[in-house]
């Protein structure tokens, strides 16, 4: 199968700037729409709002106490809320990336101020951010519908945080994954669609084997082996939209949306210089998106959304 055991350790949507200086604006004070931002066009929303939704954090612009599970006080606004939110849905973001939102850099340093994200150098020039340990605590503690045991009735359908750098070797890609997800996000919201979540490929390949184990979890004689058939893998593999040529494949990640009133997903590889051959064409005909991603470490340019190239 096609993966590496080792990693499972008020906007105008016409009137987008298009100059590197861009300030994403969407006008409306978010503090109005937080009740009802289901019932909102898709198109007038941040591409961030899909990553707070599930969350009890600040949506205004006045700076509020947010509290974690130890009792740890934080200062939040709408703004800390959903760069918090999404720099932990997608573990690392390159800072050149956010700086077409408004106040970012104000925003990220605060961030930092507060203990919640660190930088990492992803190239010459260029830094990234990831939570800390606090800031996923925060996220977590603050998950909305929590029933007296600590539960979300929403597991299966959350959206998932990270903390911290996963794979060193592999920085520099997962660094492309929020700029190739807001190129997808963009026309997928043309289209009409409302953005829901996020699965990262990790989150995957976690779900994958959390199923293929299912019939061992608290047996004691147990070996450790999945007892999943060939036919069981592939029918969990086609319902996931991850089985091509016999063998499940896995994407960098996969976007969860509705649309004309359908749960619908997309899946999506994030492509570089390094794509050749089988491999790269293994990705197209298994029915993934093909992005080319930016070059992480080209040093300081804003989000492109002419950048990233689909490739089918």
């Amino acid at each position: 199968m096609d993966f590496d055991p080792r990693d499972y350790d008020g906007r105008e949507r016409d009137g987008r700037d298009r100059d590197d200086d861009r300030i994403y604006g969407w006008g409306e004070d978010p503090r109005e729409r937080d009740g009802r931002e289901r019932d909102l066009d898709p198109r007038d929303r941040d591409p961030r709002d899909p990553f707070v939704e599930g969350l009890d954090l600040p949506r205004g612009p006045e700076r509020e106490l947010v509290i974690d599970d130890r009792e740890r006080e934080y200062e939040l606004n709408g703004e800390d809320s959903r760069m918090l939110a999404t720099i932990g849905a997608f573990r690392v973001v390159p800072e050149r990336d956010l700086k077409g939102f408004r106040d970012a850099e104000h925003t990220l340093e605060h961030l930092r101020e507060e203990g919640l994200i660190h930088a990492v150098q992803i190239g010459p020039d260029d830094r990234a951010d990831v939570l800390t340990d606090r800031g996923w605590d925060l996220l977590e503690a603050n998950r909305r519908e929590r029933d007296d045991d600590g539960h979300d009735p929403r597991d299966d359908d959350r959206q998932e945080f990270h903390a911290g750098v996963a794979r060193e070797r592999e920085l520099q890609h997962d660094a492309d994954l929020f700029r190739v997800y807001l190129k997808v996000e963009d026309r997928l919201r043309d289209q009409g669609a409302d953005i829901e979540r996020v699965i990262l490929e990790v989150d995957l390949r976690r779900e994958y084997q959390e199923w293929l184990q299912e019939h061992n979890r608290g047996r004691s004689d147990s070996d450790g082996r999945p007892d999943r058939t060939d036919r069981e893998i592939e029918e969990w593999a086609r319902e996931h939209d991850l089985y091509f040529d016999g063998k499940v494949h896995f994407p960098d990640f996969q976007i969860e949306y509705e649309l004309e009133g359908r749960d619908r997903h997309e899946n999506v590889e994030v492509t570089t210089g390094h794509y050749r051959g089988a491999h790269a064409a293994s990705r197209a005909k298994a029915g993934f998106t093909c992005v080319r991603g930016g070059r992480s470490g080209g040093g300081g340019t804003p989000f492109d959304p002419d950048y990233a190239e689909d490739l089918v």
